[in-house]
C-alpha cells in the first residue's frame, strides 16, 4: 500500500511507516499528499477537509505530520473559547512560549499577524489544523475568512487545514472569501469496517476467530451504527462474553455456530444503548455476572427504572392515558358522578384490546392536565413548575411533541414509553393504571 503514499520530496520508509497505520485510507491520504505538495514548495493556503464522525480525518493527519516530521500546530475549536487561546497555541508551537507571551491580553488578528510576521521565515511549509472546524461559524466574523488566508496576511509558508463534519457550503460567509480546496472522507465499508476491526484481535485466540466476531458484531450493528470508534468499543466490550465458552471448554472454535447462539442476545441488548453510554465497561461487566447468577438475561437500558420527580410520574401516567385511552372515555375514569355506563354499551364490537394494537394517539395540553389533576394525589396549582415539568419529559423523550412549535395555544403531545414502563413507574406511587385503562376493561 505503500505505492500509493509515494511523493517526491518525502523519504520512502516513512511513508511506508505512515502507509501501514492508515488501513484502508490510503487513497485519500495520497490525495492530502498531492494536496500539500513537497515541504520546501508553497501548498494551496487553505484545505476543507470533512465527513462524517470516525472517518478518519484526524487521523490520517495526526499520522502524517508525526511520520513524515512536518512542522504544525493542532488546534481544537472546543477548546479554544476565544481567539486569544487560538493565537496563544499557534505561536506557541511554531515558535515557543516567548513568542507567545508577546501578545497582548486581548490580542486582535492584527497583533497576531503582526507578531508572525516578525519571526523567521520557514524552511518548509506550516500547517495548522483545525479539529471541530464548524465552531468557527459562531466566532468572529472577520477570523474564518482571515484564516482562509492567513498565507496572504503573514507573507509565509503556511496553510490551514480545517476538519468539520458538515459541508462547506454551511460555512462560507454571505460577503464571500476565499475558497479552500475541498477534499472529502466517506463512511468506511462494511468490508473496510471488517479488516480495520479484525486488527484488533485478542492474543489469545486465533485472527481467523476474531474476524468471525467482527463479522457477527457487524452483522447486528451495521445497520443502526457506522462509527468505527463505537464499533471497536462495542468489539472490547462484548469480546468476553463471546469467547466464555471456550474458555470454559463447552465447544471449539471451529463450533461457529453455537457461538453465534450464545452471543446473540447480548449483542441485541447491547443494540438497544448503542451510542448512549449509559453505563461503563465496569458496570456492563457487572450486569453480565449478575445475569449468570439469576439466570435471566438483563437489559443495558437505565430507562427501566429511571428517576423523575413526584408530579413528573403523575404527568407520565396522565400522558399514557391521553395515549391509549378514547376521549369519550375521560368521564367514566375521572368523573365521581358520571352516571350509570353499562358495559356492553360502553364497549363497542370489536373495539377492545385495539388502542394498543394501535399505538399511541396525540391529545392536546388541556386534556393532558384535566387527567392529571383527576389521578393526582392531593391539590396541585397550575403553576409553571407543572408546565416546566412536561417540556422536561419531552427532552428525556418519555414525552413526544407533535404539533409544530409555533402551535402555542393548544400544544399535542404523544406518550413514548411502554406498558411494562408506565407500570413501573405507576407502582412507585401507588397509582393502579390497570385500573384506568380502556383495553383491560
Amino acid at each position: 500500500m505503500a505505492g500509493l503514499l509515494e511523493h517526491p520530496g518525502y523519504d520512502e520508509e516513512r511513508l511506508k511507516k505512515a502507509a501501514e497505520q492508515l488501513p484502508c485510507r490510503e487513497v485519500q491520504a495520497g490525495m492530502l499528499l498531492s494536496l500539500m505538495g513537497e515541504p520546501h514548495q508553497y501548498c494551496y493556503p487553505s484545505i476543507f477537509i470533512y465527513g462524517h464522525r470516525a472517518s478518519g480525518k484526524s487521523h490520517v493527519i495526526n499520522v502524517l505530520m508525526k511520520e513524515l516530521e512536518l512542522p504544525h500546530a493542532t488546534l481544537s475549536c472546543v477548546e479554544c473559547v476565544s481567539v486569544a487561546l487560538l493565537f496563544e497555541q499557534v505561536l506557541r508551537s511554531f515558535f515557543g512560549c516567548d513568542v507567545a507571551s508577546l501578545l497582548p491580553r486581548s490580542p486582535s488578528l492584527t497583533d497576531f499577524v503582526r507578531i508572525y510576521r516578525q519571526q523567521s521565515p520557514a524552511r518548509q511549509t506550516r500547517y495548522i489544523v483545525m479539529e471541530k472546524a464548524e465552531l468557527l461559524r459562531d466566532a468572529d466574523a472577520n477570523l474564518l475568512p482571515a484564516l482562509l488566508r492567513l498565507q496572504e496576511l503573514v507573507e509565509d509558508n503556511v496553510t490551514v487545514i480545517l476538519l468539520s463534519e458538515i459541508v462547506w457550503d454551511t460555512f462560507r460567509p454571505n460577503t464571500g472569501c476565499f475558497e479552500p480546496l475541498l477534499l472529502h472522507f466517506p463512511d468506511y465499508s462494511k468490508v473496510e469496517l471488517q479488516q480495520i476491526l479484525s486488527q484488533d484481535r485478542h492474543p489469545s485466540y486465533s485472527a481467523e476467530l476474531y474476524s468471525f466476531y467482527v463479522s457477527i458484531l457487524l452483522g447486528v450493528f451495521y445497520s443502526v451504527c457506522r462509527d468505527l470508534r463505537e464499533l471497536r468499543h462495542l468489539a472490547a466490550l462484548n469480546f468476553s462474553k463471546f469467547c466464555e465458552p471456550l474458555a470454559e471448554g463447552k465447544v471449539k472454535e471451529t463450533d461457529t455456530h453455537k457461538l453465534w447462539k450464545n452471543i446473540e442476545p447480548h449483542l441485541k441488548k447491547a443494540m438497544q444503548t448503542v451510542y448512549l453510554r449509559e453505563v461503563s465497561s465496569l458496570q456492563w461487566e457487572q450486569m453480565q455476572q449478575m445475569e449468570e447468577e439469576t439466570g435471566a438475561l438483563k437489559g443495558l437500558s437505565a430507562h427501566t427504572h429511571v428517576e423523575l420527580p413526584f408530579y413528573s410520574k403523575f404527568l407520565l401516567i396522565a400522558a399514557y392515558l391521553a395515549s391509549y385511552n378514547p376521549a369519550r372515555t375521560d368521564k367514566r375514569f375521572f368523573l365521581k358522578h358520571h352516571g350509570k355506563i353499562k358495559k356492553t354499551n360502553f364497549l363497542k364490537k370489536n373495539e377492545k384490546t385495539t388502542n394498543h394494537l394501535l399505538g399511541p394517539k396525540p391529545f392536546p395540553l388541556d386534556r393532558l392536565l384535566a387527567i392529571f389533576y383527576s389521578v393526582v394525589d392531593g391539590r396541585v396549582a397550575p403553576t409553571a413548575s407543572i408546565f416546566s415539568q412536561i417540556s422536561s419529559l419531552v427532552t428525556l423523550q418519555l414525552l413526544a411533541q407533535v404539533s409544530h412549535d409555533d402551535q402555542l395555544d393548544s400544544p399535542k403531545y404523544k406518550c413514548a414509553v411502554s406498558l411494562e414502563f408506565i407500570c413501573n413507574i405507576s407502582r412507585t406511587v401507588n397509582f393502579d393504571i390497570m385500573k384506568y385503562l380502556y383495553d383491560f376493561l
